[in-house]
């Protein structure tokens, strides 16, 4: 089930789904340490004797996201129960506090009492094992903890604090949980269970006829008792709503240090930009770590996830954020890379955000002997990267510091990592971490990653370097043009792949080959990009209502299609790809037609809230895998920040044009 709703600070990340449950807890560090892992903390509610939890089909829910900010908010009706609630969600730009505002109305024209329900279903530290839950008195609240980590959930509805409380044993010995106990609108008041345990507690509102009420709840989260409760104070003293307020003002203010003039991109592209750009922050960690996805419900269906750092994927996000004016959100990323480069001078296939090494399926060894277990794109797209972040911040300290530690070290490599019959890079995975072999993604990559370490070099005068990676540039795209380029398909190849002995060209059809003219090996309109990026576009497209480009051709990730022709599912990053080349190859506004028409697809492709998947469904166009993925959103807002340069330079060439016809 998808994220509908994703806020954080950069230490604490919630999620929600579409019913209105908290499914992520994530502190204290983004995509580490999930404490609810994809259970539910519920809102529940009593009125006139009958209770339901809001995930019932008794209710109409709409979740979404107020304007420009990081502030959720959403309503549910119950025409059966005579109810509607306006609920407003937020995380604290700064402190590590969830907050919600519940505003209850009533329906009936006669006066009735509400029962709120606040469900906590958590597994600190990601273990239901010695789990503690107790009510305390002192801050009228519940609080969880285990080891150094504490969340303190209180709340208040009017002048009154918390109305009933209970904690229990969840999922162990056949018992459910205390859930369960608030099904019958009250709860038994035990203060204190230790092992896998949850708790509930409930808020009392007096609701006049045709009128409303509001309620306000909240989860401190810290590292002590003291830490929490002093969060706890700072609620009790300041109220939800001012928080939330300077919360809304901070992510307004956020979006607006870099403004910009939109030119003719309609507002539903306008505000998805805006959305992807606040979506990506909740993303990253502030430690540096960008993660890929924290929708914990791929669990599901291989006990893994996507609560990791991916180097490439980190590096191209860092690329877009810096394109949209934002270098300093992302500059600690590159300190990041530094700390886990390895003494070979690449990184390892992912890492997870405190900097360790993560899960893999790259083995250390295969049938033709011991090889390294990398994608080595990963290293090449973090220099390419980087210097596109320098162009923007021009912090010549910053770059300085990291040339001797991470630029030539890697660099260093990516020159030593390569085959000398053909000039390649040697094998290793694809971008996708499917298949081992050279891809013409990953040799472009690293051509450009070489190219960034030489300007680096030239930079601070290093010319030992400087002509070394030139001279391996250099010979590198020579070797692409002449062992990746197939004349009889007229396009490149997705790479070069082992057939028993042999090394056999691989040519599926593929959307990563964007990567030829992205990363400047080849401009955009160059004979040989055009014909690649035409034949992809043609026989990637999928023919449903839903539309947009499959990865590959055959793609059975996820797949629903591959049948009627159906080459793989629709994916947002290789639609958005397409729109790239169309940007990059446009002389005049016309040109950017297509563009802009596939960024208006992505629009129409994201959840009501504004979150972008990884895929979707070829036939429902319902999203598939992951949401949000940040690579999606990161996508969504360098392609606008390409596409609004790009119509910036045809209107200044439009503009000289008319100067020289009228003479002045």
């Amino acid at each position: 089930m998808p994220r509908h709703l994703v806020l954080g600070n950069g230490r604490l990340l919630v999620n929600f789904d579409d019913r209105l449950a908290m499914r992520d807890l994530y502190y204290p560090r983004v995509g580490m340490a999930n404490h609810i892992l994809g259970h539910q903390n519920r809102l529940g509610l009593w009125v006139d004797g009958s209770f339901c939890w809001l995930g019932g089909g008794e209710w109409s829910r709409w979740t979404g996201y107020e304007e420009e900010a990081l502030v959720g908010r959403s309503t549910a009706l119950s025409e059966a129960l005579g109810i509607r609630l306006a609920i407003v969600d937020a995380v604290h730009f700064r402190e590590d506090l969830y907050l919600k505002e519940v505003e209850v109305s009533n329906l009936r024209p006669y006066d009735r009492e509400v029962r709120l329900f606040f469900t906590h279903d958590f597994s600190m530290w990601e273990s239901d094992i010695g789990d503690t839950a107790m009510y305390d008195p002192g801050a009228d609240a519940i609080v969880h903890y285990k080891r150094d980590l504490c969340l303190l959930a209180s709340g208040i509805a009017g002048e009154r604090g918390i109305f009933q409380y209970a904690t229990g044993t969840k999922r162990f010995g056949g018992v459910e949980g205390t859930w369960r106990d608030a099904e019958d609108g009250w709860l038994e008041g035990n203060p204190i269970a230790q092992g896998s345990v949850d708790s509930a507690f409930s808020l009392q509102l007096l609701v006049p006829a045709q009128g409303s009420r509001k309620a306000h709840y909240w989860i401190a989260a810290g590292r002590r008792f003291e830490e929490a409760r002093r969060v706890h104070r700072l609620v009790r003293r300041i109220g939800v709503p001012e928080l939330v307020g300077q919360t809304r003002a901070y992510w307004k203010a956020w979006l607006r240090k870099a403004p910009r003039d939109f030119k003719d991109l309609p507002e539903e592209c306008v505000r998805l930009f805006h959305r992807s750009l606040l979506v990506v922050r909740t993303q990253i960690d502030r430690s540096g770590a960008i993660t890929a996805a924290n929708d914990s419900d791929i669990l599901h269906f291989n006990r893994d996830h996507y609560s990791y750092v991916w180097p490439r994927d980190g590096a191209l996000v860092a690329y877009a954020m810096a394109k949209a004016g934002y270098p300093e959100l992302v500059r600690d990323f590159y300190l990041f890379c530094r700390r886990g480069l390895s003494p070979g001078g690449y990184l390892w296939h992912k890492y997870h955000p405190d900097g360790s090494v993560g899960s893999s399926w790259h083995p250390l060894l295969s049938e033709s002997g011991p090889q390294l277990p990398i994608q080595e794109d990963e290293t090449a797209l973090v220099l390419f990267a980087l210097w596109h972040h320098y162009q923007v911040e021009r912090d010549l300290d910053f770059v300085e510091g990291l040339y001797a530690t991470l630029i030539k070290p890697a660099a260093d490599f990516l020159c030593s990592y390569r085959d000398p019959a053909t000039g390649l890079p040697l094998e290793s995975y694809d971008l996708w971490e499917e298949r081992r072999g050279v891809f013409t993604f990953t040799a472009a990559a690293v051509w450009a990653g070489l190219r960034a370490a030489r300007r680096f070099a030239r930079l601070f005068g290093d010319w030992d370097a400087y002509h070394k990676y030139k001279l391996a540039a250099k010979e590198l795209k020579q070797a692409i043009l002449t062992h990746l380029w197939n004349d009889a398909s007229g396009r490149f190849a997705r790479g070069l792949v082992r057939r028993g002995d042999q090394r056999v060209l691989d040519m599926t059809l593929e959307s990563s080959l964007y990567g030829v003219h992205a990363f400047g090996l080849l401009p955009a309109d160059d004979p040989r990009v055009r014909s690649t990026i035409e034949q992809v576009a043609e026989g990637l497209a999928v023919r449903t209502e839903v539309g947009g480009l499959a990865r590959y051709s055959g793609d059975a990730y996820f797949g629903r299609g591959h049948q009627d022709g159906i080459p793989g599912n629709p994916w947002i990053i290789c639609t958005l790809w397409l729109a790239e080349w169309y940007i990059a190859r446009a002389r005049w506004r016309e040109d950017l037609v297509p563009a802009r028409q596939l960024l208006e697809w992505a629009a129409r492709r994201a959840l009501p809230s504004g979150i972008l998947p990884e895929q979707l469904d070829p036939w429902s166009g319902s999203p598939l895998s992951v949401a949000p993925l940040t690579w999606s959103h990161s996508t969504y807002v360098l392609a606008v920040a390409k596409y609004l340069e790009a119509m910036g330079e045809i209107e200044a060439k439009e503009e000289l044009a008319q100067a020289w016809h009228t003479g002045s």
